[in-house]
């Protein structure tokens, strides 16, 4: 893939050697760190204190296209590639994580997996208002019992004349409850098998489930640490009835398709958390030169000066490794180990940089109002959402031949 290296313009928001950008690819990022500093970052604290999803930023994002980026025209989309997409979110990551992952997980867990796998009516129903930002949608995996370890899945669907009657809960669910939340595609089990060792294996299948549709239930929304303006919330699902077309991709399938998506979502979701320890090195960065003590700038100490070369040894690191499983995922190469290095150490930056931006900032780093004091509660779930650190280990030592 041929490039160009781009101009950083002194924020420090570079490119990493090998992996340059286009100048269509410059462009789409330099307009959404554009938006993000003057729209979202201006209005994220009062979000934040009001806990709500900003509709009309929302909008905005799907006027500019960014939740179509990775899809193709004739579905609503832009026809880019999966780096611009990563690229937008790393920039919205940067001054409101609540944000980049309304968008991330928008596309990589909510349509995505209707555009990877759905059917052509599908397809031709949901990707078009999910891809112009008129509606989000979600992923229910997870449950009580159930995520990383799909056995312990208990939500099922019948088949019963024709309709799928599906019975269970999900937690921890993104954009399920929102005012524009069209649809959740859950995970169910719809059958069982006996293994020759006589243990049983449950078939998992994903099926459509529209909002609105009777006995499916967004609870209310949790009382979280972080990303207080993200849609959060758990599923209730009591006898809900919906068309046996429904079922999302072959039966039997739902789990490891999900798991292709997770893949997919992960370098997304690196990207949003090289964002936020950019966030947290500019701002701390900022203070450091601005902030005198003593009569001179506290940055010119050398254990502060050390703490934010640290700070951007990790967000350069970060940004190669998520660049490094994206570039494979768009050439059709393996990517998986990758993905999980970069969400991995992705996740550790962006709170190893919340922390020491809070640091460096003293008693100002901990009120609310301070944009490290939200990325200092919010990274916390960076390395917990989509696949926990103790996960990405697994699937990292696994591709190295080790059983953990």
């Amino acid at each position: 893939m041929q490039m160009t290296r781009p101009s950083d313009g002194g924020t420090g928001d570079t490119d990493v050697a090998g992996f340059e950008l286009t100048p269509e690819q410059r462009r789409l990022r330099d307009e959404v760190r554009e938006f993000a500093d003057t729209v979202v970052a201006p209005a994220a604290y009062e979000y934040d204190t009001k806990r709500s999803l900003p509709y009309e930023i929302i909008a905005e994002m799907g006027r500019m296209g960014l939740f179509g980026l990775p899809f193709p025209v004739e579905y609503g989309g832009q026809g880019k590639d999966y780096l611009s997409l990563c690229l937008a979110v790393e920039q919205l990551g940067r001054v409101d994580q609540s944000i980049g992952v309304t968008l991330e997980a928008g596309v990589g867990l909510g349509a995505m997996p209707i555009y990877r796998s759905g059917t052509e009516e599908q397809k031709q129903e949901w990707l078009p208002m999910l891809a112009r930002g008129e509606a989000l949608a979600g992923f229910g995996l997870t449950e009580a019992d159930a995520g990383s370890d799909a056995s312990g899945t208990k939500t099922t669907a019948e088949l019963r004349d024709g309709e799928w009657v599906i019975n269970g809960s999900k937690q921890f669910i993104t954009n399920s409850g929102s005012e524009i939340t069209k649809l959740v595609t859950i995970t169910a089990v719809t059958g069982e098998s006996t293994r020759p060792d006589g243990s049983v294996k449950k078939e998992l299948s994903a099926i459509i489930v529209p909002s609105g549709t009777p006995g499916f239930v967004a609870e209310p929304v949790y009382d979280k640490v972080g990303w207080h303006t993200s849609d959060t919330h758990p599923l209730t699902l009591t006898d809900v009835h919906v068309p046996e077309a429904n079922l999302l991709g072959e039966r039997g399938r739902g789990y490891a398709n999900f798991l292709a998506t997770l893949d997919e979502g992960r370098v997304a979701f690196a990207a949003l958390c090289t964002g936020a320890a950019q966030g947290c090195l500019e701002e701390a960065l900022r203070y450091a030169k601005s902030r005198n003590v003593f009569g001179r700038p506290i940055g010119s100490n050398q254990h502060i000066a050390f703490k934010l070369a640290r700070m951007q040894a990790r967000v350069h690191a970060a940004r190669l490794a998520y660049y490094d499983a994206c570039f494979k995922l768009m050439a059709g190469q393996p990517f998986k180990m990758e993905a999980s290095i970069a969400k991995l150490m992705g996740s550790e930056a962006a709170m190893d940089n919340a922390r020491d931006a809070t640091q460096i900032f003293g008693g100002y780093g901990y009120l609310n109002e301070n944009p490290v004091a939200r990325h200092y509660r919010d990274s916390k779930i960076l390395e917990i959402g989509e696949g926990t650190s103790e996960v990405q280990l697994m699937i990292i030592s696994g591709a190295l031949g080790l059983e953990a």
